[in-house]
């Protein structure tokens, strides 16, 4: 699957700082430890309809600040992000638009990747459809099955075998989340779980391959029979066969937690024997609009293209983005985008000015401020003040100007703050 192009980042002066982020397996703040030569980042993609709204943005934007981060602390990055091209959320927005799947699909995978190039996200390396990823999926389940992880339900009305994992074979559920069971399965019924399914042996299991039904699509499973994924093997699966039996950063959505989170990493720890697949799981918190959090199943939705149409500079929508902190909940609001807009003209004012104040404290507090657990509020901050101080009327005698700092500063907020002045 074509990504999008890569944005140019500046070189800035100075040393990076190690970025430390919240996991959520031990609930605290921490060290990212890199494992190997590379940084290793797996972000959950999109289901691609209604792409791409503001929630969306906000997570694709809060691990592209984990990668711009890693790079300046000196590490490379590997970096993938699945898109699930195939489920049945899909399924069901493309019947209820008269509209092939596949062309849904690739219509809305078209328009995320404009979107993502906007923002001057940096793309991964791997954007990876779960189409395009089937036999490495079904490689994933028969391995699973090997270990005798997995057991097989069927269904009494269409003889489809459905493949689930069995989780009594695995650490158990709720190692990551530390949900109690009620919640977890209030939760998984929820996003896209069956828990009330008759012959599941608990539960919560998981199902990992849904044996073909007539009208629906289906691919080959050697011995799984013809069938298509569940929802949390993708992205086992991918992560696995691009990245290796461990990951560094696994990303995406607070929503995410429970239960596809979890299963991702049980899943994968089944298969190596060798936990934690995941060194940091770290998600970015939800954004409301009109009292509710902005999701496609509700249809409260501000897209990032309907905010580009409008006239909007991409920069400006960022940077609000930029504005909260991504472990807290908030809410979009009509005054964000042109609260935004009039930052973005007072930087952009400063920056062409022939001269400012010395940049190198900015330089340091923005650094120390983003590995700080990606606080951008603070770096917002700390850039406010250089401006604040650039524009100002009354210079300091004691401080002239210096002639290279808007360029130093402008090329910090570009490089660490991925912002596309």
């Amino acid at each position: 699957m074509r990504s999008w192009p890569r944005p140019t980042l500046p070189t800035v002066d100075g040393e990076g700082v190690p970025l430390r982020l919240h996991d959520v397996a031990r609930d605290e703040v921490r060290p990212v430890e890199v494992r190997g030569d590379h940084a290793r980042l797996y972000v959950c993609g999109v289901t691609p309809y209604d792409t791409t709204h503001l929630g969306h943005a906000a997570t694709y934007v809060t691990f592209d600040l984990v990668h711009r981060a890693l790079l300046d602390a000196g590490h490379e990055v590997s970096y993938v992000q699945n898109v699930t091209d195939i489920d049945d959320p899909l399924l069901e927005r493309a019947a209820r638009d008269g509209i092939d799947w596949r062309e849904l699909a690739q219509d809305q995978t078209g328009l995320y990747t404009e979107d993502m190039a906007a923002l001057a996200v940096i793309p991964p390396d791997h954007l990876v459809g779960v189409v395009e990823s089937m036999e490495v999926i079904v490689a994933a389940v028969t391995a699973l099955r090997e270990e005798g992880a997995t057991y097989e339900v069927v269904d009494e009305s269409t003889g489809a075998r459905d493949t689930y994992l069995d989780l009594s074979v695995t650490a158990g559920a709720g190692v990551l989340c530390h949900l109690p069971r009620e919640e977890m399965t209030v939760l998984s019924a929820e996003r896209g779980g069956d828990p009330e399914r008759p012959g599941k042996r608990d539960p919560l299991d998981p199902l990992l391959w849904r044996g073909a039904r007539e009208g629906e699509p289906a691919w080959p499973g050697g011995v799984l029979g013809d069938g298509r994924p569940g929802w949390h093997i993708e992205c086992t699966a991918i992560a696995m066969h691009h990245l290796g039996p461990q990951i560094d950063v696994q990303g995406g959505g607070s929503d995410l937690v429970f239960p596809h989170h979890e299963m991702s990493v049980l899943q994968a720890e089944a298969i190596t024997h060798d936990p934690p697949f995941a060194g940091h799981t770290t998600h970015q918190a939800m954004v409301g609009y009109d009292g509710e959090k902005m999701s496609k199943s509700k249809g409260n939705l501000v897209r990032v293209s309907t905010l580009r149409a409008e006239g909007h500079d991409p920069a400006a929508i960022r940077l609000a983005l930029l504005g909260h902190h991504y472990r807290t909940d908030w809410e979009w609001t009509p005054e964000d985008l042109p609260a935004a807009e009039s930052r973005l003209a007072r930087w952009r004012e400063a920056f062409a000015r022939p001269g400012g104040p010395a940049a190198a404290p900015t330089l340091e507090a923005v650094r120390a401020r983003t590995a700080d657990d990606l606080d951008t509020v603070g770096a917002v901050a700390a850039v406010d003040a250089w401006v604040d101080a650039a524009l100002s009327e009354t210079a300091d005698p004691t401080s002239p100007a210096d002639p290279a700092a808007p360029g130093e500063v402008a090329a910090l907020c570009r490089a660490l703050l991925g912002l596309p002045l």
